[in-house]
């Protein structure tokens, strides 16, 4: 399986790279990115071949490609490897607005190719023993849910004091679409679609930009409150609430409240809190299962397989739809309608 990885500007793109690289019967024919001196860091990092155009990478007609690039570019990207016949796992959230999303499906089910969302949670263990007690009946009738994806403010990520490899595009309205409701919604807007088998049918949320108010002008508060059509609630707050001397980026968690019990989950919970003089402050090394290899080991199956992945593009767009009347929701104050 030959794979490469377009752009670089999302952090996600090293992760994905280490564990690709790790993968049996994988080969990585390199990367690209428009940032030359960013893709010539991570090539050299990593001991991979550097393009020199998005569409030299595709010459070399991988099977399938990882897009990484910043959210409101991911339509160009993809479009790109969908002519070239070339099958797409794309970085959440698939687009900044609905109309991107849905050209995107649109683009990559008229070139044949599969599409992937990059949803990494549906394949952590404890969201999946969660779905397996939903399908079994024995939670029974769910009656509400409350989620958090909390996080700190995105740190301009940079190794040695690199400023080409600076991630503040994400507290950049234009080229990520939002602020906390952008980046953090879509992850449990999906996972909740995908426990309870219905889609939201309205949406209800609130905004504030309390937080870091003096370093940028998107949301960093966010409490958003979906109906489904089988008439469930629930939560999800988003905000970037953890201080920057949090010893993580953030964090996912989840209280689905049911008729024969409470299940919970906490995506982070196995770890173990690491002191160095070198970092200056406690950080967390997650010992636990690695949900992006599980995420990227779907799509490589999918592609051999010749089928539809477990998490697709369609589900991406539903989550982009979700987003987007909950920007709606709180310019106007007032639940949106969805469907």
């Amino acid at each position: 399986m030959r794979i490469g990885i377009m752009s670089f500007a999302h952090l996600h793109a090293e992760n994905y790279l280490g564990v690709l690289m790790k993968m049996p019967d994988v080969e990585v024919i390199g990367i690209a990115d428009e940032n030359q001196q960013r893709g010539q860091y991570f090539a050299s990092q990593f001991g991979v071949r550097l393009f020199a155009s998005y569409e030299a990478l595709l010459t070399e007609k991988p099977d399938g490609v990882i897009v990484c690039s910043e959210n409101a570019r991911h339509l160009p990207l993809v479009k790109l490897a969908a002519e070239a016949g070339v099958h797409v796992l794309c970085e959440k959230p698939l687009a900044t607005t609905v109309d991107d999303a849905q050209a995107i499906v649109d683009i990559c089910k008229q070139a044949g190719v599969l599409l992937m969302t990059a949803f990494p949670m549906r394949f952590s263990p404890v969201a999946l023993e969660i779905k397996r007690l939903i399908d079994s009946g024995r939670l029974g009738q769910i009656y509400g849910i409350n989620s958090t994806n909390q996080g700190a403010l995105p740190e301009f990520h940079q190794a040695e004091n690199l400023g080409f490899l600076k991630r503040d595009w994400f507290v950049d309205k234009q080229l990520a679409g939002g602020g906390a409701i952008t980046d953090h919604v879509v992850h449990l807007a999906d996972i909740l679609r995908w426990y309870l088998q219905s889609e939201v049918i309205e949406v209800f949320a609130t905004t504030n930009a309390i937080m870091h108010a003096d370093k940028v002008n998107v949301e960093t508060g966010g409490l958003v409150m979906l109906t489904f059509a089988n008439g469930v609630f629930a939560s999800i707050d988003c905000s970037w609430s953890k201080p920057a001397y949090y010893p993580i980026w953030g964090g996912l968690t989840l209280e689905l409240v049911a008729e024969n019990g409470l299940a919970t989950l906490d995506a982070m919970k196995q770890h173990m809190t690491v002191y160095s003089h070198k970092v200056g402050r406690p950080t967390w090394d997650i010992w636990g299962s690695d949900s992006n290899a599980g995420m990227l080991a779907e799509f490589i199956k999918a592609v051999e397989g010749g089928r539809t992945p477990s998490v697709t593009g369609e589900d991406g767009l539903r989550a982009a739809e979700i987003v987007s009347a909950a920007y709606k929701s709180a310019e106007s104050g007032q639940p949106e309608k969805l469907g």
